[in-house]
């Protein structure tokens, strides 16, 4: 089984992943996050500064990793996210600009930078999500949903806001149902949501649920949260 569990920012999804993991035994992808590759690909840069054309590396970075990772994984892996996300991240700030925090409160969604190099933006993420899509169509068997239920983190790194994040929660299903992939949406406390996944497709269960949730805490309390602008330029290999 090749499972992505899908969600908007601030959705649960890495907590989600972490503790199906442990609960099922099943691999979970390890790609290198946004935060993590930014240092490299935009040195100095939070990702609520970079320009369209930085955007489009990041892009690319993410799901060359993510792809990688699939690929090593083989027929059963649970995945956080997928190349989706980076697509509609790059098509929702078509809509909202590329910092949506400063559309926070617009009555409209008018882009921040300049209208020409925006509808070249439109383009390029454009061809990117028909590439993305093919990828994703052939990579999962099925998605997993997680409703945004959540309130947004405020921590610096995600440029949202509220309109920005439902924007992205209707496409990614749209795009779903417009690839044929099955999925199901999914909600509520955090183990009835894991016990909701693994009925729903038959998985194994090789802990009890309280010890996969501790170990899945102790996983995501392990994650280096320092801001973009806060974490050393990692060297070019070779």
């Amino acid at each position: 089984m090749r499972l992505a569990i899908s969600g908007t920012y601030s959705s649960g999804k890495t907590r989600t992943v972490m503790a199906l993991s442990h609960y099922t035994g099943i691999p979970r992808t390890l790609a290198l996050t946004i935060r993590e590759i930014m240092p490299q690909a935009v040195p100095g840069k939070r990702l609520a500064e970079v320009t369209p054309a930085e955007f489009v590396q990041l892009m690319m970075r993410r799901h060359v990793g993510r792809a990688v990772h699939e690929a090593l994984l083989g027929a059963s892996f649970i995945s956080d996210g997928s190349s989706l996300q980076e697509w509609l991240y790059g098509k929702a700030r078509v809509l909202h600009g590329m910092n949506p925090n400063e559309t926070a409160d617009a009555d409209d969604t008018a882009p921040v930078v300049g209208r020409q190099e925006m509808a070249f933006f439109e383009q390029v993420v454009d061809q990117f999500g028909h590439a993305m899509k093919q990828h994703v169509k052939g990579a999962f068997d099925a998605f997993v949903h997680l409703r945004h239920e959540l309130p947004i983190a405020e921590d610096g790194h995600r440029p949202m806001n509220a309109q920005f994040r439902d924007t992205i929660d209707r496409m990614l299903l749209a795009t779903l149902d417009e690839l044929r992939i099955p999925y199901h949406e999914v909600s509520g406390p955090f183990a009835d949501r894991l016990d909701a996944i693994v009925d729903l497709f038959g998985l194994p269960r090789v802990r009890a649920i309280e010890e996969s949730i501790a170990l899945a805490d102790a996983d995501y309390a392990q994650i280096d949260k320092r801001l973009e602008t806060e974490r050393s330029k990692v060297p070019v290999a070779g």
